[in-house]
């Protein structure tokens, strides 16, 4: 692997990070990939041929809400913000991932 690059994101794991981005309020697609960017302190880039089709597979699951509005550079955008299902799943998701997180740290100290 390119260590240029970041890290590709484990299975499952954009939807979560969608998630969690959006539990502080709601933002634009564009917004959602550049706050993961730094808080991820560029370590995790998030690709618009991954990130918007997630959305839209968010939104068919109820786990968001969108409505249109402006940004702050006078744009036309689709604004994403959490449901009550997605507080919910975030919840999940965030559990399984903590456990699978655990699991590998103990078998990579056993190794």
């Amino acid at each position: 692997m390119d260590s240029t690059q970041p890290p590709p994101l484990l299975p499952g794991t954009l939807f979560m990070l969608i998630l969690r981005t959006l539990r502080s309020g709601s933002l634009h697609g564009y917004a959602i990939a550049r706050r993961i960017q730094e808080l991820s302190e560029n370590g995790l880039q998030i690709e618009d041929g991954s990130l918007y089709p997630a959305l839209n597979r968010m939104l068919v699951k109820g786990w968001l809400t969108a409505e249109w509005g402006m940004t702050d550079t006078n744009r036309r955008a689709r604004f994403y913000s959490l449901t009550r299902e997605g507080c919910k799943q975030l919840e999940a998701e965030t559990k399984d991932f903590d456990k699978l997180i655990r699991a590998i740290q103990l078998v990579m100290r056993a190794a």
